[in-house]
Order: structure tokens, then sequence, then C-alpha cells
């Protein structure tokens, strides 16, 4: 069984996920491929992880570009509930393997809510004004939740949210039915109505916004494809990691390495074990050189494994919330050696937390200098998550 220590899957993230010099370009299609795909929950961290792949002079005009113009990246909710923004290409596959399951886990909750707000035969109900949602934003060309409202009032319909909890509120369903159906497929997130860091989003049709990303594709055929996907830029590791990401069954998970003939490796790191690998790639990664990089809160690399000792060590506790979302990470060779914010004043604060010398630090210096001229006079502050305990002491000081 070939064995791959911690150097070789450190080596493999500056090179493939192309944060190390010489694997970077202007292209953001293939920066957001290089992790499967870019996060996309907090719009902020979407852009700061772009230009992390690529070559300095790009900017927000440049990302919004291939979002909004071009098309070639588009947002889609997948693996875990969570929206990421991916190549157009592979948006089908992402449908179909994972945005599947978290469609008919959020469309049942819903119906749940419905049930319990008094909507007889829910399940029906929200049949029908699913389609009045599809069919409004097929109309407008873009539709928010609001114009949703306006054009249907059974769209106004409210539930209790988390009720009887600190937590309860009350809200409309026009936001809940578009989450439901973007997860299907069915529309999409477009231009945010505010700047680049809102989550305020217009919603068109997937298919009138992007036809190459609405086709249809056999699900088991798409969980292959992600696996192999996953592999090539996450790989060697642990079956645990691809069942984490992708949030499937292990039986689903053991499936998809089966179709792939992926081959059993051991780990000789830290932690390890067995593990899998492509089996056309299993040669081993050439020098990078050194390398540093800033990537932001939950940037697809550090949340690509469930296991992470080989490249976090022991810094976990302090740059992951308590729901298990990561900070702004400060990363050398491989390695997380400590966080950053942006700080109110514009700033990028960087604080190490590992000796890595003064090349790399003056290298980390220049690199914060650089993103708070490119972030400009946006500030970028925590969305769908919790401040991580050095994320809170970086912005007390």
């Amino acid at each position: 069984m070939q064995r791959f220590d911690d150097d070789e899957r450190r080596r493999r993230i500056g090179l493939r996920h192309r944060l190390a010099d010489g694997t970077r370009d202007h292209d953001l299609a293939a920066a957001a491929a290089s992790v499967v795909a870019l996060h996309g929950t907090d719009p902020g961290s979407t852009f700061v992880s772009a230009w992390a792949r690529c070559d300095d002079g790009l900017g927000v005009a440049e990302v919004e570009r291939a979002l909004y113009d071009d098309r070639t990246l588009v947002r889609v909710m997948a693996m875990r509930r969570t929206v990421f923004v991916a190549p157009v290409d592979d948006v089908p596959v992402l449908l179909a393997g994972a945005a599947d399951d978290v469609a008919r886990e959020e469309r049942r909750k819903l119906v749940a809510l419905l049930g319990a707000g008094g909507v007889d035969e829910p399940d029906a109900w929200l049949r029908r004004v699913e389609q009045v949602a599809v069919d409004v934003v097929a109309r407008l060309g873009e539709a928010t939740p609001a114009d949703l409202v306006a054009a249907d009032e059974r769209l106004a319909t409210t539930v209790v949210m988390a009720p009887g909890t600190r937590n309860e509120t009350t809200v409309r369903i026009a936001s809940r039915v578009l989450t439901v159906l973007g997860a299907q497929g069915r529309v999409v997130r477009g231009r945010p109505k505010g700047s680049w860091t809102s989550t305020q989003f217009r919603w068109s049709t997937l298919a009138d916004w992007s036809p190459a990303a609405a086709v249809a594709i056999d699900p088991r055929q798409a969980e292959a494809d992600l696996a192999r996907r996953w592999l090539a830029r996450f790989g060697p590791a642990p079956e645990a990691d691809l069942t984490w990401w992708t949030r499937w069954t292990k039986t689903r998970t053991r499936r998809a390495l089966a179709a792939i003939d992926a081959v059993e490796v051991d780990l000789g790191g830290v932690g390890g074990g067995p593990a899998w690998a492509l089996a056309d790639d299993l040669e081993p990664t050439p020098d990078v050189g050194p390398w540093v990089a800033l990537l932001p809160a939950l940037d697809a690399t550090p949340m690509g494994w469930k296991h992470r000792d080989f490249y976090l060590g022991d810094h976990g506790p302090a740059l992951f919330d308590t729901t298990g979302n990561i900070a702004g990470t400060a990363w050398c060779d491989g390695r997380v050696v400590g966080g950053w914010v942006h700080l109110p004043g514009g700033q990028v604060a960087v604080r190490l937390l590992d000796d890595i010398g003064s090349e790399a630090s003056a290298a980390l210096a220049m690199r914060a200098e650089r993103l708070a001229a490119t972030i400009g006079d946006v500030r970028l502050t925590p969305r769908g998550r919790r401040t991580a305990p050095l994320e809170r002491k970086l912005l007390d000081t």
C-alpha cells in the first residue's frame, strides 16, 4: 500500500489549490475548480478566495464580471446546505450529486412548518406555490422575495421558526421557497441588491441565467464525478473526509469511490491510517517552493477536510467558531500559521501563531497590504458564522 506523508499532502495544497507562487493566473473559473467550488454563503469570502488563487491585479470588477456578465461562475446551494460558487460546467454535478438531498430536506422542513401553521394539505399547497414563484421569476427576468410577495399573496404566508426557543421568529415563506427552488436547480442567485458583500440577491430561473448550468444529469454519474473532483483536489484522504464534505451516507460515499476505482493508500503522517486516492494520482508532487497566503473565513481549502491536523496543527480552538466554521487564516508552505481580520479602519491585521521566520512574515505582511487595498472602502464582517477567538482578540486590540 502506497504511503503519503504530511509533507506530500501540504505540497498538494500549494499546487492544486493554486496558492503557491507560479500556480496562479487570471482564470477565475480555474480558481474555483481548484477547490471544486469556492465558498459562497459569505459573498465577501468568495471574492477574497478568488483573489487568493489568481494573479495580483484582479479586483471586485473582475469577479463580478465572471459572476454576473460572463456567467462563467454560478452560485449554487449544494454540499452541507452551503452555497458554493462553481464553474458553470460543474453546476449540474453539484446539483445532482449533492443539492438534490438538500432540496428534499429543505422542502420537508417547509412542508412541516406550513402544516404546523394551519395550511391544509401543505405538500400539495406548496407544490402550487413553488410553480407560482418560478413563473413570477421567469416573467420578471429577475425577482426578489419582495417581488414574489407582491405578485401572489400566498407567498406572504408566514411560518414560525424555532418555536418555543429564544430564537423564535416569524418569517414569510417567499425566501424559504426560493431556497428550496435554488437547491432544486430551478432558480439561481444573481446580482445582489447592494454592494459585492451583500447577501440580498436577485433571483432568476437557472435555465435563463445559465442554460449550461441547467442541464440535468444522472445522479449516480454525478456522485462519481463529484467524488473524482474532490479526490483530485483534496486527496489522498480518508473516506470520512469525503462523507463529511458531501454529507453523504457512508453507503453513498463507498459507492462513489468504487465507481471511480479509487485505490486505498496509507497516510503516514499525523493521524495515519487508510485513505483513498485516484488510481492515476499516486506520483509525488514536485517541490513548489516557499509560499504564503491569506484565505478568508469559510474558505474551501481549510473547510475541505474533516481531519485537519496535517495542516492545522493545534490551532483549531483559536480559529474555529463554536459551530465549526473557520475564520480567516494565514498560511505558510501548506500549514495554517495564524489568522487575520479586516479591521474597522480598513487594515488587514495578521496574528501569527507560529514562528515562520522573517522572510515569510514579511511576505504575509505584503499580502495583507495588497488585500486591504483590493477590498477598498467595504468592511468585511462575519456572515453566516460566529466570531472565532483569535478574531475577537484582534478586533479588541
